[in-house]
C-alpha cells in the first residue's frame, strides 16, 4: 500500500477533482469497512448537504473504471468497495449479518503460487471470497 491518498491517485490520473468528488474520494479513503454507494452517500452528505446520491452512483463508478477503488459484489445486491491500492488481503463475508471480514492467510497464499506454476503458470493476483455463518448458528440436525 502506498502513502499516497485517493484524491492524490484521482489526480495523477488526470482526473477533474471537484468538490464533491473531494469529499467522496475522502470518505473512501476514511472507510475502515466495506461501504455500498448508499453508505458511502450518507457519510458524504454529512459533510455536504448538497452531495446527491446520483452524484455518488457517478464518482464512485468513475473511481472504479479507473482502478482507483474495487467493487465487491457478495451476493447480497449490495456492491461494495474498497481502495484499490490495500494491501491484498482476502475476504469472508458473513451470510447471516453481512459483515465482511478481512484476513490474509499465508498457506492459502503459497498453496495458489504453488497451484498456478504446478499448472504451468506465473500468478499475477486473484481474489478469494468465503461465505459462512457463525458456527454457533448452526443447529445440529435432530436424528429422524
Amino acid at each position: 500500500m502506498t502513502d499516497d491518498t485517493i484524491i492524490d491517485r484521482c489526480e495523477a490520473k488526470g482526473l477533474r477533482m471537484t468538490g464533491q468528488r473531494r469529499i467522496i474520494a475522502q470518505v473512501l479513503d476514511d472507510a475502515r469497512d466495506h461501504p455500498d454507494v448508499e453508505e458511502i452517500y450518507a457519510r458524504a452528505s454529512k459533510i455536504d448537504t448538497a452531495i446527491s446520491l446520483a452524484t455518488v452512483y457517478r464518482t464512485v463508478k468513475l473511481f472504479d473504471e479507473v482502478g482507483i477503488v474495487d467493487r465487491l459484489e457478495f451476493g447480497d445486491g449490495r456492491a461494495r468497495y474498497e481502495d484499490a491500492d490495500r494491501d491484498h488481503h482476502d475476504h469472508l463475508f458473513d451470510l447471516r449479518t453481512g459483515a465482511v471480514i478481512e484476513f490474509v492467510e499465508p498457506e492459502i497464499e503459497a498453496l495458489q503460487e504453488k497451484i498456478a506454476q504446478k499448472l504451468g503458470y506465473r500468478l499475477m493476483g486473484h481474489k478469494m471470497e468465503l461465505f459462512g455463518v457463525p458456527l454457533d448458528d448452526i443447529k445440529p440436525e435432530k436424528d429422524a
